[in-house]
């Protein structure tokens, strides 16, 4: 794969100078030996604008309906009747269209401005979601989830353009602080969800409220100006995408698999505590509070810049442990703190990992957002799928052993990237 060889560093640990410093004229408006005036640092110059709360609130919505996605599609199945390898089919689906989304975004945001590819993505989103809650049979509710992850996916991916292309180096802050809310919406997503099952509304209300949300903020926003497409003076827009964004994307994706599959077999292992399986799913929810808590932790730690990187490998260390506390105890209550401090490890690992993969493909992030998706769409689809057979085969407590594999590569992946990031030369 050619590719033009630039110099690029992560430049999120420094400012560039002002004009009078890199040109090397002086000052003369300043007299001899006065002071130099001060420069306001770089944690303060990060500013939540119209297009930033715009992008954060329609993250949230995006994910409420992501994680009321799985236990709606256990009540679904319980008025249908179908297998739980259709059950399976349903997620697979949806992660089919994440990959399709993430195949055609670079394209489409070549033709259509941040507007439209917001608005309209999130109609597209809300029409999928209506396909799914209210389509009668398995072939229209298995249409409905496909669009869903489709257009959800395009949404999410233009949130994420709009907060890179809005704040540049500072995107790690705006996409932890993004993921913060989406926290948020994955911790009351599956209560709101049960809430409504257990009375006369019914579960599908819940996929409605994050419809009535996009639409009060289009009725808000739709004439906000968006941010327009990074521009990098010198810096190619054609071209492959360097090694080290490969790999950080490849980071990206694997972090996701990691979730994922705690998501769809940690209730099953919390059986083997003695714990019912309500309880179990239930206590799934301590897990979704470590990655709330992480979060908010993160976008506190990323308010000064050039932490990305020693954040993530304290992440991964973190999950690491939770993950063993989590797998090889017998009593309920470690092993639900297990979980909550994977989620803890868990909670910056996307958002960070996205950032570096951004950061290194400066012109083309819009390319390396799609290429990040794809890869996303295929690992969410394959991982929890490996973990099942080889549960099958070998049993769940053997088959777990996936996790720590996974966090492994995630660290080769990340140290890998940093030194290819760093042997670029001109």
């Amino acid at each position: 794969m050619s590719q033009t060889l630039l110099v690029y560093r992560y430049t999120a640990q420094r400012k560039r100078a002002p004009f009078a410093a890199v040109s090397g004229s002086a000052d003369t408006s300043r007299p001899a030996g006065a002071a130099e005036p001060a420069q306001p640092s770089q944690s303060d110059s990060f500013v939540r604008d119209a297009a930033t709360v715009l992008s954060y609130a329609v993250l949230g919505c995006w994910t409420f309906w992501l994680y009321a996605f799985g236990p709606a599609v256990t009540l679904l199945r319980a008025e249908l009747g179908f297998s739980y390898t259709l059950l399976g089919i349903y997620s697979v689906v949806v992660s089919v269209g994440a990959a399709l989304a993430g195949a055609g975004f670079a394209r489409a945001a070549g033709h259509l401005t941040r507007g439209a590819l917001l608005w309209g993505s999130a109609l597209i989103t809300t029409v999928g979601a209506g396909l799914f809650t209210l389509g009668v049979g398995v072939p229209l509710t298995l249409l409905g989830a496909g669009v869903l992850g489709l257009a959800g996916t395009t949404m999410l991916m233009v949130v994420q353009a709009i907060l890179s292309d809005g704040h540049g180096e500072r995107r790690d802050r705006a996409l932890t602080e993004a993921n913060v809310g989406a926290g948020l919406s994955a911790v009351f997503a599956p209560l709101v969800l049960g809430f409504l099952a257990a009375g006369v509304v019914g579960w599908r209300a819940a996929f409605a409220l994050p419809a009535v949300v996009l639409a009060v903020l289009f009725l808000r926003y739709r004439h906000q100006p968006l941010p327009a497409r990074s521009q990098h003076h010198g810096v190619p827009t054609a071209g492959g995408l360097p090694l080290a964004c490969w790999l950080f994307a490849v980071l990206t994706a694997l972090s996701s698999a990691i979730e994922f599959c705690l998501i769809y077999f940690g209730p099953q292992m919390l059986l083997r505590t003695g714990l019912s399986a309500a309880a179990a799913s239930t206590a799934l929810a301590g897990n979704y509070l470590g990655i709330l808590i992480g979060r908010l932790l993160g976008a506190r730690l990323t308010r000064r810049p050039g932490r990305s990187v020693a954040l993530l490998y304290t992440s991964l260390a973190i999950t690491g442990a939770g993950f063993l506390l989590f797998w090889t105890s017998d009593q309920p209550t470690l092993a639900v703190l297990g979980l909550f401090v994977c989620g803890l490890g868990i909670a910056n690992l996307y958002p960070l990992s996205l950032s570096l993969t951004l950061d290194a493909a400066p012109g083309r992030e819009d390319r390396a957002n799609a290429r990040t998706q794809l890869i996303l769409g295929v690992i969410a689809a394959a991982s929890p799928y490996l973990l099942g057979s080889l549960a099958d085969q070998r049993g769940l407590a053997t088959a777990f052993a996936l996790e720590p594999a996974l966090i492994a590569v995630c660290v080769l992946m990340l140290w890998g990237g940093l030194r290819a990031r760093h042997r670029v030369t001109p």
